[in-house]
Parts: structure tokens; C-alpha cells; sequence
């Protein structure tokens, strides 16, 4: 058996833990609001038609926040389609999707459902076809008191006070060409300067998000970053990036790997930051918003072969991808990057919440039911809380055609102060089982309280047809070793999670 070990300092810390990268993402995409959020006629429906099997799955999970409205659908979205009686609001052509828009559900309706989901909403404004004005109007359609156009408009919608919305995103993907209303770094810099500052004028107490880039393979990556900051750094709190990662055909050594491009991504990015904040002679730190990020499924092609494809549909089903267990590896080791980097990443949204590549699954007029994704984002929402914890880690590494030295063992650990608590997270991406030692330096061991496993005998295993044939299971084989080390093993291409009680 091949043999691990991990070692953390009291005194060695890496960053706090901010709530927000334990958040989501809802876009007016396939199903994702319709028949998944939103569904009048489900025998769950409230009285708001929101799902309450849904609202359930989404409590459980741990979401923090909701980016909404989008994604690609925010470049062609006018968001006063959406507002007033629901009975005169348009039909519009989607041209992002090709789907057909009913604005049946918007902003009040979202703000709505964020409330009962008890989470933090993070917008997005149209800079694709739209620009400052209509930015600025939803600023105040949704902040401000009372007494102008457009908070007056929102109290005959039935909302008296201001949402006070905290975070908004300029844009989506401007780098990209199948964005509609792409534009070169220049042009996306000097648009989103001139409307974060007409933002900021309108609401000073709101934090904005200038558009980086929408993947690591991108041409115009980092050079993107450093351009448009160059305009966005003063009026900018954060610098947005987006992920996906696909490749389970490549074999599960390349695939896993594929969480170090991820990292060196990150590392990238901070550079890119600290370069532009030494230009400027700035004092302030540029922090990430990693508010798309997941897996990218090779199996949802065939499971909805039968899916019609025809253009202008309402809420069309589409790219709803079932995750496999070794799926949920990688996803595991993205969202334990963003712990690594608590320093400097602040904001996370797991991509999609429902539907299209989601851990939560509908059926229209049906069950709600989760994927294996869903489990390591629940656990790491629960326990992920307070400090990450410099760690140095010793194991054997494998060569793959993305790197030379991947180690067989991802790790991050977690201080709980408030509970007192040692929190570590795992990913074995070997193909056999490991024996684990942990020493905890500067800490006096209590307790271990649990250790939990997320394991299949196959790696392609699904919750599709079987929904809890994928779940986690209790594991009692830490064993504590004088004052502060552990033992215990990780199961052969698992994920896992180990608590320990402090002293």
C-alpha cells in the first residue's frame, strides 16, 4: 500500500474562509429556472411557484449565494422584460440559447425564492448589448429608497424597500466570441470602467466584478486580465474567472490532473493582479470571484439522445449531464483550490444549480434527486468554515500528458476555531488505497469524530437510474497516535473528509 503524509502548523495560516465561495449559479438556461427552481404546477409548488423539494435539496447543500441572471443569457437580457404583471410581460426570442424568453419569472421573483433559499443574491448586468444605462437603472430599480423613475417603478411592483444588493458583475464572458456583444480587452475595459463608476454614483456600497477570462485555454489569456485592470482597477473589487474541465475520455489520470492546470490558472491570475497593483502604485489587493466553475460531462450527449434540439423552444432540456463518481473527484479538487487560495478567492459559483451540469436533478412534475457532485460541496460548505492551514504533504506523484508531478493525494486542512476542530479534505486519485499519517503541530488531539467517504467499486457509477446508489458513508478507521498524529487510509479514487476534535 502506498503510504501519505500530511503535517500542519497551528501558527501557519493561509486565509480565511469567506461564506460566498459556498455559492451557485442560476441562469435562464434550459431548465434550470423553469421546471427547476420554478414550477407553479408541482405538487411542491408554494404559493410563489418555487419548488419546495428543490428549496430543500438547496438548504441541504449549503449554497451560500446565487449569481443570476447570468451567464451568456445576461448579454442579450433587458431585465424590464421581467418586472411587473407577470400577464404583460413579452415573449422574447433568447438568441443566447435560441430558446423563447416568457419572463415569467424575474427579478422579484428571484429575490423572492433567494429569501426563502436564505441566500446571498450576486448579479450580473448586460454589458453585451447594453451598457451604462441599463446597468445604472437596475442599480437603482433595486437599491435605492424611494422617490426617483425606477425605485418608484419597484413599489408598484409590490416591493416597498430596497433589496440593497451588494454584489454585481459587469458583464459576462466579454472575452469570448460566442459572446453576444464580445469586445476586445480595450473595449470591454474602458465599458466597464465608465460603468462601474456610474454605478458606484448611483449606490457607493456595492462591490463590483470586472470580467477576466472564461477559461485557461483562452488566446488572449492573461494578457486580458492585465489590460482591462488596467482601466477597472480602481473602481473594481474583483476579478471574475471561469472553468470547466472535460476529458474522462483522455483516462482518470489525465482528468484528475486537470485540478493543477486549475491552480496555476489561479496562480496566474494573483500575478497578473499584483503586477497591475504595482503598476498603479495601488495599495489595495485584487480579490477572485470564481463564479463559473464545474465539470463538463461526457455522458450527457447519450442519456438525452432523444432530447429535440429544435430551436425556440420554452425552457428547452438540454446538456442536463449525469455525473459519474469519478466526476466528482474533480469537482472536489476545483473546490478545494478555492479553499488553497482563501487568501485571495472570495467568491465561487458552482455551475449550474439545477439541471444543466448541476448537482441537483428534476423531473418535470416529478422527483428532485441529486448527483455525487452534490455531496462534496455540501460537506465542505458544513464543516470548510474559519482558517486554511498551511499543510506539507508528502507522497508519491504519477506523470500524465498535463504534468509531470501530480500528487496521488489532493489535500486541504481546515481550523474551526469557533467549534475547535480539524477539518481535512481528500482526493486519492490513485488507483489503489493509501495509508494516510497526519500531525497536527501546535494542536492536542481530543477526538476523531468522523471520517467520510465517498466511494463506488465503479468510478463510472451514476445516481441516475439508482439516486442514492452514490453516497457518502461513515468510516471508522482513524486511529489517534500519541498527543497530535493520525492514521487512517483513503480508499482507492475517493473523496474524504476527517474531523478532529482539538484541544
Amino acid at each position: 500500500m502506498k503510504k501519505a503524509t500530511i503535517t500542519i502548523n497551528k501558527e501557519f495560516k493561509k486565509g480565511k474562509i469567506d461564506k460566498r465561495i459556498y455559492s451557485s449559479f442560476v441562469e435562464h438556461m434550459g431548465r434550470v429556472v423553469y421546471s427547476g427552481i420554478y414550477e407553479p404546477t408541482h405538487a411542491t409548488a408554494d404559493k410563489d411557484g418555487f419548488r419546495q423539494d428543490v428549496l430543500l435539496l438547496v438548504k441541504e447543500m449549503g449554497v451560500t449565494g446565487i449569481r443570476y441572471p447570468g451567464g451568456n443569457f445576461v448579454s442579450c437580457y433587458d431585465w424590464r422584460d421581467g418586472v411587473g404583471p407577470q400577464e404583460k410581460r413579452p415573449n422574447k426570442l433568447e438568441i443566447a440559447w435560441r430558446a423563447i424568453e416568457t419572463n415569467e419569472f424575474g427579478i422579484n421573483e428571484f429575490m423572492k425564492w433567494a429569501k426563502k433559499a436564505e441566500i446571498e443574491p450576486i448579479f450580473a448586468v448586460n454589458l453585451g448589448t447594453k451598457g451604462i444605462e441599463n446597468a445604472v437603472s437596475l442599480v437603482e430599480y433595486c437599491n435605492i429608497e424611494g422617490n426617483t423613475l425606477y425605485s418608484d417603478l419597484r413599489k408598484e411592483h409590490g416591493v416597498e424597500k430596497p433589496y440593497e444588493i451588494e454584489t454585481w458583475c459587469l458583464g459576462n464572458e466579454m472575452d469570448g466570441d460566442w459572446q453576444v456583444g464580445h469586445k476586445t480587452a480595450e473595449e470591454y475595459g474602458r465599458l466597464a470602467q465608465e460603468t462601474a463608476k456610474a454605478m458606484k454614483l448611483v449606490d457607493t456600497n456595492i462591490k463590483l466584478v470586472s470580467c477576466g477570462s472564461s477559461k485557461s485555454s483562452m488566446d488572449t489569456y492573461p494578457e486580458w486580465e492585465a489590460t482591462t485592470l488596467s482601466y477597472t482597477y480602481d473602481y473594481v473589487d474583483y476579478i471574475s474567472l471561469h472553468q470547466y474541465y472535460d476529458g474522462q475520455d483522455k483516462g482518470t489520470a489525465y482528468f484528475l490532473a486537470q485540478a493543477l492546470d486549475m491552480e496555476h490558472y489561479i496562480q496566474t491570475v494573483i500575478s497578473t493582479c499584483n503586477y497591475v497593483k504595482a503598476k498603479k502604485r495601488s495599495k489595495k489587493d485584487m480579490y477572485i470571484s470564481f463564479d463559473e466553475w464545474g465539470v463538463w460531462s461526457m455522458a450527457d450527449s447519450e442519456v438525452l439522445a432523444e432530447v429535440d434540439a429544435s430551436p425556440w423552444q420554452v425552457a428547452p432540456a438540454f446538456s442536463e449531464q449525469i455525473y459519474s463518481m469519478e466526476d466528482s473527484l474533480l469537482f472536489a479538487s476545483m473546490m478545494m483550490n478555492f479553499l488553497k487560495y482563501a487568501d485571495r478567492i472570495k467568491i465561487a459559483c458552482q455551475s449550474l444549480l439545477t439541471n444543466i451540469s448541476a448537482a441537483i436533478m428534476t423531473e418535470k412534475n416529478g422527483l428532485a434527486w441529486v448527483q455525487p457532485i452534490y455531496y462534496p460541496f455540501a460537506y465542505m460548505s458544513k464543516y470548510g468554515r474559519g482558517t486554511v492551514l498551511q499543510d506539507l504533504q508528502e507522497c508519491e506523484t504519477y506523470s500524465c500528458e498535463l504534468f509531470n508531478k501530480v500528487p496521488f493525494v489532493d489535500s486541504v486542512a481546515v481550523y474551526n476555531e469557533k467549534e475547535q476542530e480539524i477539518v481535512y479534505f481528500h482526493v486519492n486519485r490513485c488507483e489503489e488505497d493509501i495509508s494516510m499519517e497526519g500531525e497536527l503541530q501546535g494542536f492536542s488531539i481530543a477526538e476523531v469524530i468522523e471520517h467520510v467517504e465517498l466511494w463506488s467499486e465503479n468510478r463510472k457509477d451514476t445516481n441516475l437510474q439508482n439516486h442514492n446508489l452514490v453516497k457518502p458513508v461513515k468510516v471508522k478507521d482513524t486511529a489517534i497516535q500519541g498527543e497530535n498524529k493520525i492514521t487512517y487510509s483513503l480508499k482507492a479514487l475517493s473523496w474524504n473528509m476527517i474531523r478532529v476534535k482539538v484541544k
